[in-house]
């Protein structure tokens, strides 16, 4: 599956699960990852929850459920590779999608990297 073609066209929201070591679970409404290579994507994440939790585990899943009828869709296995502090660099990603920032918010970003595990449609297994 083309990674990228299939963000760049399709339309809907996007919704990242993580949990902390002890298990508990987290679920937040994310833009479109950006899709740095086709095994490799990247989100900007605020000091919050979700960001918190990848510090003691590395493994989330990101669900994106397609605008229209019907339950069409993808869901990605993630593990975080990495993630970037450099402000010039998170902000050239928040300029590919300004929607994910508010510019009167002062909380500090981060560009999180993932290996993209497994994709699954969003209804169903492969």
């Amino acid at each position: 599956m083309n990674l990228h073609s299939y963000f760049k066209n399709a339309r809907g929201i996007g919704i990242l699960a993580t949990s902390d070591s002890d298990g508990m679970v987290d679920i937040a409404v994310y833009a479109k990852p950006e899709v740095v290579d086709e095994s490799t994507i990247a989100f900007v994440m605020k000091e919050r929850l979700s960001h918190q939790n990848l510090k003691s585990n590395p493994h989330a899943a990101y669900m994106f459920i397609e605008k229209g009828d019907g339950y069409s869709g993808k869901r990605l296995y993630l593990t975080k590779i990495r993630e970037e502090t450099n402000k010039s660099l998170v902000e050239k990603f928040i300029e590919k999608q300004p929607q994910i920032s508010d510019p009167n918010e002062d909380s500090n970003k981060y560009l999180v990297l993932f290996q993209v595990e497994n994709i699954w449609p969003l209804v169903g297994q492969k």
